[in-house]
């Protein structure tokens, strides 16, 4: 099954995606791996993209749908595991959640806490359930684009997905674009694809292959995030208020959120589908719309639900946009779906139309568990959250040894080979500088994926010209491409001016901690 699939076959791909979806073991998976992401995202300091890394080894001996609905309940639990510790404690477990402390926390001081988390877990799930809409009738049709691209597009695609996260994964564009060099001179370390000569591999078997994508993972976003705890001073987490009213919401409040919902999850869908811009960037964008759209703005910066409905549904909107183009195009929205696509790869599944033709059962049946998903992280989100909140409590004392024995046993359990575990270490230690430096990771692991395809395209391209470049530039589809690698360099601009827009009112107790800002970065 390599053409495009007709609507009949769809829609059947569909509903046999839910039925398999609905096995015991995969409901099991989605169960364990959104309580697992809640405590990931609710621990300050630890992020969404860090525990998918984090866990990927783990996948490697599951089935690839399975393998995914566990990936995938990671990442949403991760984003709403944030509003927990932003409501009860005023530090967001993860910077998608930033917006959510300001109002959540005002509600938590004036003894209605289980409100807050009730608006937040509610917003959440309707923010992510809708967003499904938009990944089951989006990524076929880009799907059918992308059966077009050959060789040249191939390259031009790679050049995009490059230009698009350096730009906007750095408030520097020259910083975003060193993050991709860097990680493109990496990416040529291993046998050469079209000559099989060795290049840079230092007398290391190990090295064959090229760096292996996964030690890379847990190196520069779990390993690096150890070393940036160790570096600070160990101290406990702050005191959790006690959550004394009832964790649910009236009729009219629901109705009063409904409106901020739909339009988060418009703003959140969108933000997603951007490459590059992520969840940090629209929960500020939801909770300035809520704002701006409010006949109660009084109430922001003194606890409102509004706003906490507007940043959580915007955040979680984003989880399933963000997989269009990366299952489509090979291009990751964010760091969380970067991670997720080296876990594609080390599957062996190319991101691209194949994953809607010859892999579509795997595929529909991973959007089936990405709805599913949505309802566990409500109904675990609303029984559990009082007992999460203590978890964020946990001291780093604790965590750093903890995070550390998970990233070593998960590098060597890739190949059972200790090359990958100094392979991890040299790649935390790198992704510790790289933070430093203010470079980003994201484009680095994006530079180490694509860097191969456009490799492979440029050559493949020259060899089938005879050496003549034009055929880079001789199909519409390579000049839509080079235009968006125009508009995806330029785009850092088009953010900071979003960010900027979404000014939101100081709340009164001071900005969210800005330990946060500096620490936690998705």
């Amino acid at each position: 099954m390599t053409e495009a699939l007709t609507t009949a076959q769809t829609l059947s791909l569909m509903g046999a995606g839910f039925v398999n979806a609905l096995t015991p073991l995969n409901l099991l998976a989605m169960a364990a791996s959104v309580t697992l992401g809640i405590v990931i995202g609710c621990l300050p300091g630890l992020s969404a993209a860090m525990g998918v890394a984090l866990l990927l080894p783990m996948t490697f001996t599951m089935e690839p749908a399975t393998g995914l609905i566990v990936l995938g309940g990671i990442y949403c639990g991760a984003i709403f595991g944030g509003s927990i510790s932003a409501i009860l404690i005023h530090t967001p477990g993860t910077p998608a959640s930033a917006a959510t402390a300001l109002d959540g926390y005002q509600l938590t001081l004036q003894g209605k806490a289980g409100k807050a988390l009730a608006t937040a877990c509610v917003s959440s799930f309707f923010g992510g359930l809708l967003s499904c809409i938009s990944l089951y009738f989006f990524a076929p049709a880009l799907a059918k684009l992308a059966m077009k691209f050959a060789s040249p597009e191939n390259f031009w695609l790679s050049i995009f997905g490059l230009t698009i996260i350096a730009g906007v994964s750095s408030k520097s564009l020259l910083k975003g674009l060193m993050s991709g060099a860097l990680g493109l001179i990496l990416s040529t370390i291993g046998m050469d694809p079209m000559e099989g000569v060795k290049r840079f591999q230092f007398g290391q078997v190990a090295l064959y292959d090229g760096i292996n994508t996964t030690c890379a993972l847990i190196g520069l976003f779990s390993m690096s995030q150890v070393l940036i705890l160790a570096e600070k001073k160990i101290k406990e987490r702050g005191n959790v208020v006690a959550v004394k009213d009832r964790m649910m919401l009236t009729w009219a409040e629901f109705k009063l959120i409904t409106p901020t919902i739909l339009r988060s999850w418009i703003i959140g869908n969108i933000i997603g589908i951007l490459p590059g811009a992520g969840a940090s960037i629209a929960c500020f964008m939801g909770y300035n719309e809520a704002y701006r759209f409010s006949k109660h703005k009084e109430d922001f910066g003194h606890g409102s639900i509004e706003g906490v409905a507007g940043s959580e549904a915007a955040n979680n909107a984003v989880t399933g946009g963000s997989l269009i183009p990366m299952l489509t195009l090979g291009i990751p929205g964010e760091s969380v779906t970067a991670v997720l696509m080296g876990g594609l790869i080390i599957q062996g599944l190319q991101p691209g139309p194949e994953l809607f033709t010859r892999y579509a059962p795997m595929t529909y049946t991973f959007f089936a568990g990405f709805v599913l998903i949505q309802f566990f992280m409500l109904a675990i989100g609303l029984i559990g959250s009082k007992g999460f909140a203590h978890i964020s409590r946990l001291s780093d004392a604790i965590l750093i040894p903890c995070v550390t024995v998970l990233c070593v046993v998960g590098s060597f359990a890739i190949r059972k080979n200790f090359v990958d575990v100094v392979l991890m270490l040299i790649f935390g230690m790198l992704g510790y500088l790289v933070r430093k430096f203010d470079l980003n990771p994201a484009a680095i692991v994006l530079a180490l994926i694509l860097g191969p395809i456009g490799e492979r395209g440029l050559r493949r391209s020259l060899l089938l010209s005879g050496g003549n470049p034009a055929i880079l530039f001789s199909t519409p589809l390579c000049w839509a491409l080079i235009i968006l690698s125009v508009i995806g360099i330029m785009s850092p601009m088009l953010m900071n001016r979003l960010e900027k827009k979404s000014v939101v009112p100081e709340s009164p107790q001071g900005d969210v901690d800005n330990r946060t800002e500096a620490e936690v970065s998705e």
